[in-house]
């Protein structure tokens, strides 16, 4: 990107996996948070999200793959908690490295956008 002049417009990576499961920038995000925090919980609850939900969605990650993206430990006198995996780190840094691909082999035409986009148009969603 020249000048940054298109760094408001992104590219989002999605893999669509068959039988409808999906990995994205969520579930990225989440592995991070789980990462910083040791707690699928505390990750959770620092994306607005409820513990089932980011369970459902670690619990997907971990079928998706043949190794387990996060492993946990049930709560006791050492309070439980969870890590990513040395598989999921992988992922992770996999992931991140893709979205990084696409996003330097798409400057070029991101700038296209960019230059020939309506400046009248809100930056609110449509």
């Amino acid at each position: 990107m020249k000048n940054g002049a298109s760094a408001d417009l992104r590219v989002i990576l999605r893999i669509d996996f068959p039988h409808a499961e999906r990995l994205g920038r969520g579930k990225m995000m989440l592995l991070e948070r789980i990462r910083e925090t040791g707690s699928i919980s505390a990750a959770g609850r620092s994306m607005d999200m409820s513990y089932r939900r980011a369970w459902l969605l670690v619990d997907a990650m971990n079928r998706m793959f043949s190794s387990p993206v996060v492993e946990s430990q049930r709560g006791g006198k050492q309070g439980g908690g969870a890590a990513v995996t040395p598989f999921g780190e992988e992922l992770l840094a996999r992931f991140r490295g893709m979205e990084e691909k696409a996003r330097a082999a798409l400057s070029r035409d991101l700038d296209w956008l960019d230059a020939n986009r309506s400046k009248d148009v809100s930056d609110e969603g449509v």
